[in-house]
């Protein structure tokens, strides 16, 4: 059985390459078929069994679909007191019904709340550098919750229970859509006889995984019986996102932030607009896109968790106690004037130099017991247990 925190950068690359998954991602449809053993530990009846008894999600974070259409919440939700607040409860009878009657169940940011799809996630996110979130689908029948349709996203597909049917139809006749963009009318590919245009067309069974690119249209249809799979949904840096990232730095130029001369002659008029393109030129060759994507790394944000009581307690942990790296994408490490300093969700850290064999270590390995992260980062074993006191204290770790 697949560890999920391998299931990405290890499993699914052994089978399909890691170039298809890096420098040939969201250009290529993928399939790849990782066998039921690979995915049984992501989630069973049972793991969303209790989720929605302890976790009570309600919409629009959980909802249904029925022939492309959202199903009114009344019909499967009532509302209910808690505490001072009211809120829409789930009943199940009626959940029943409904996906006896062909709906399909959506319920998004599964990852937040089931650690095995979270570590899954995580893992995705170490592969793509880019933030990932993972939706839960679930139907019974031959009916489908959507119409043909893309998304605004890249999307891997992990089916983890029963069978779907899929059609990926490819590129449609805007290449590259965006979420927030100007045109959302264009059409699918179709063929020369008018018929959707065919990329791949098959029956996903557990184990088998497919990635579809960002604006590629597809039909997805029920097979009869049940069908459970999982959505990771991740977005990439485009041009648009390097050149907001270029407008922020903007407010740090006087030039900038100057009124422009509406009503000055027009040769002040041009003078403006050539010294605004100019400045603007040099700031573009200053931040490359080298430069954009390791401040985009360095801001990436960590999964919320905790670890208490070591970050609130006096003392140290015990040389058995397991420790996780918290940052998701490993961050860089730089030394300074005898310290050691490394940038986490956008905030710097700054550490003796001592630090850094242990913090290395751990960011490497991800998790290990105290004993072992000392034996690795060649640090006696007590200075070892101090430093991930200190690290917990600063979210970098988990000790549990």
């Amino acid at each position: 059985m697949t560890d999920p925190g391998h299931l990405f950068t290890r499993t699914l690359c052994d089978v399909v390459g890691r170039d298809a998954l890096t420098t040939r991602l969201s250009e290529e449809f993928v399939f790849a078929d990782l066998g039921a053993d690979a995915v049984r530990s992501l989630l069973t009846f049972d793991d969303l069994n209790e989720l929605l008894a302890t976790c009570s999600p309600e919409p629009p974070r959980l909802r249904l679909h029925r022939d492309g259409s959202p199903v009114p919440v009344d019909r499967y939700t009532e509302t209910a007191a808690s505490s001072r607040n009211a809120r829409r409860v789930v009943r199940p009878e009626a959940l029943y019904r409904e996906l006896r009657a062909g709906a399909s169940l959506v319920l998004d940011s599964l990852d937040r709340m089931h650690p095995q799809v979270g570590a899954a996630a995580d893992d995705l996110m170490r592969l793509v550098r880019e933030r990932a979130q993972a939706n839960l689908y679930l139907i019974w029948g031959e009916s489908r919750g959507f119409d043909t349709h893309w998304d605004d996203h890249d999307t891997v597909i992990v089916q983890v229970e029963g069978t779907k049917q899929w059609q990926v139809h490819g590129p449609g006749s805007r290449p590259y859509p965006m979420k927030n963009d100007v045109d959302h009318t264009h059409t699918p590919p179709r063929d020369a006889d008018g018929e959707l245009h065919l990329v791949w067309e098959g029956v996903l069974r557990p184990g088998q995984v497919i990635h579809v690119p960002r604006g590629w249209w597809h039909t997805v249809t029920g097979t009869g019986e049940v069908s459970m799979h999982l959505t990771f949904g991740f977005t990439r840096a485009t041009g648009v996102e390097w050149a907001e990232a270029l407008v922020r730095r903007l407010f740090e130029e006087e030039v900038f932030r100057q009124d422009l001369p509406r009503f000055a002659e027009p040769e002040v008029r041009r003078k403006r607009q050539g010294e605004l393109v100019a400045r603007m030129a040099e700031l573009a060759e200053e931040l490359d896109v080298d430069g954009f994507l390791a401040e985009r790394d360095a801001r990436f944000p960590r999964r919320t968790s905790f670890s208490l009581p070591w970050p609130v307690e006096e003392g140290a942990p015990p040389a058995d106690a397991r420790v996780e790296f918290v940052p998701i994408l490993p961050p860089p490490l730089s030394r300074e004037d005898g310290k050691v300093a490394v940038t986490v969700g956008g905030r710097r850290y700054r550490f003796p130099a001592a630090v850094g064999p242990v913090l290395e270590t751990i960011a490497e390995h991800r998790a290990l017991t105290v004993a072992e992260l000392a034996a690795h980062a060649g640090v006696e074993a007590g200075r070892t247990a101090e430093i991930v006191s200190v690290l917990s204290q600063h979210h970098l770790v988990l000790v549990r």
